[in-house]
């Protein structure tokens, strides 16, 4: 009796596509909305500044160290492999666990909440609410309402989904498409702030008082950190990039490098025109920015540039983002419907819808505060994990083949998760609400992991008694 042959995804993804997948996905709505909260967490604008040399160098000592791992092992699913590897399926289990339904998933969701608050500019009845849930699920523990601004993320992400669907070569065409058009918005922005006449150094040495001292620098490294995350993206659909020993570590590299750039630009320009004062009190200080320059038309500019901005971010974090839930799947950890392939598309159409689903629900679950803390608390102690697991895997498995080999080995990794583990007991201490959310996610996942342990070894066995 023949099987019906194995549908696999394919490598249609080449250096252009995994790179836009990198810069596309870091540059979301986090340049156009932190900068406010870090000026209140840090005061001045050198400080400001500081915040993002650090969060880009930490940022870039993540990416040396993920393109070792990407080279050597160009798998689907990321950080899911590479823990798989270095500490057993539990530690993998775990992150895909805390990936499908914390991390990734809210990530999703704060990107679509930023989309609809840049997108109420033009549609103001946007911000009004749809409906009121009368229970103390909400912010603060209010009630929960729900505003037609997040009926249009939801939306988005069906839409996304949806182009996912249909094919990763046609995904990443959308993606590069979308990379350029906001990277060529970005610039515009930059080099309309620098220019500007209202511009004025004496803006750089511009605070406000604040007594948070180190938890406060800590606090504004989040904020920068979630504008950064995405780096390590690509990883997660390695299995669909050609040449992925080569394209895996320039995409990442070099995707990082670029959006540091344009971050620390990007920031030097709205400072040349606003005062630290005027940026702690604007939520959007892109479009504070160009208003004070062209007036209303260049507020609407960058609103449209944010929206470019967050929805090549959200395509690409849809993109890679199922590929998690897939590998566990394949693996027999996960719901064995989410490891199908589509027969003509050659995507991971269940998982993508799975994710698709499970982030639309999140977009009611708060605001944009709430949300991407949690997605970074959590994410953070995995990424720590998975750095260290270069240096379990060299000691380990030092027959694996490495095409490329992180640059400043061993420091490198060291220092990024020693800042990380910094970073993860600040954000505990300064956010314990939201980071023991982040944490009992991770805990429930546990007896689930038992469970398809079980169940995958009683399929094992039968298989093998079968063969016999």
């Amino acid at each position: 009796m023949s099987r019906a042959p194995v549908i696999e995804l394919k490598r249609e993804l080449g250096l252009w596509s995994a790179a836009a997948v990198v810069v596309g996905t870091i540059i979301g709505s986090g340049l156009f909305l932190v900068p406010k909260t870090m000026v209140l967490r840090v005061g001045s604008v050198e400080m400001v500044l500081l915040v993002w040399v650090a969060g880009g160098l930490l940022s870039l000592f993540g990416a040396l160290t993920y393109a070792e791992l990407a080279a050597a092992l160009p798998e689907a699913g990321g950080e899911y492999v590479y823990l798989r590897e270095a500490y057993g399926p539990v530690w993998g289990f775990l992150y895909g666990w805390t990936q499908t339904w914390v991390a990734k998933a809210g990530s999703i969701a704060t990107l679509a909440t930023g989309f609809s608050y840049y997108l109420a500019n033009f549609w103001p009845g946007l911000e009004k609410v749809f409906l009121a849930i009368p229970l103390p699920i909400g912010p603060g523990g209010g009630p929960l309402e729900i505003r037609f601004g997040q009926i249009s993320g939801m939306a988005l992400i069906v839409l996304l989904t949806g182009v996912n669907c249909v094919g990763v070569r046609f995904g990443g065409r959308v993606q590069v498409a979308a990379t350029l058009a906001k990277i060529a918005l970005i610039v515009a922005i930059i080099a309309i702030g620098l220019l500007a006449t209202q511009g004025r150094i004496s803006h750089f040495r511009s605070a406000i008082p604040v007594t948070a001292g180190a938890s406060g620098f800590f606090a504004a490294l989040v904020a920068a950190l979630w504008a950064y995350d995405g780096w390590n993206n690509i990883a997660m659909a390695a299995s669909e990039v050609r040449n992925p020993q080569k394209n895996l570590p320039r995409a990442i590299i070099w995707g990082t490098f670029l959006v540091i750039v344009i971050y620390l630009l990007t920031n030097i320009a709205y400072f040349y025109v606003l005062p630290a004062s005027e940026v702690a009190a604007s939520d959007r200080v892109a479009a504070e920015m160009m208003r004070r320059i062209l007036g209303a038309p260049g507020a609407a500019a960058v609103s449209l540039a944010a929206m470019i901005s967050i929805f090549a971010a959200l395509n690409g974090s849809i993109l890679s983002g199922s590929r998690v839930p897939y590998a566990m799947a394949r693996d027999g950890y996960f719901f064995k419907g989410i490891a199908s392939v589509h027969p003509r598309y050659h995507t991971p159409s269940v998982s993508l819808l799975t994710l698709g689903a499970w982030s639309a629900v999140l977009v009611l679950s708060g605001r944009y505060e709430q949300l991407f803390t949690y997605v970074i608390f959590a994410s953070w102690i995995l990424y720590g994990m998975t750095a260290a697991s270069v240096i379990v895997l060299r000691i380990r498995k030092p027959q694996l083949v490495r095409p490329y080999r992180t640059r400043g080995y061993p420091l490198v990794p060291v220092v990024f998760v020693l800042i990380a583990s910094a970073l993860v007991a600040s954000t505990l201490f300064d956010s314990p609400r939201e980071s023991l959310f982040g944490l009992g996610i991770i805990c429930c996942g546990m007896p689930f992991y038992f469970h398809w342990k079980k169940r995958r070894h009683s399929l094992i066995a039968h298989s093998e008694n079968r063969h016999y």
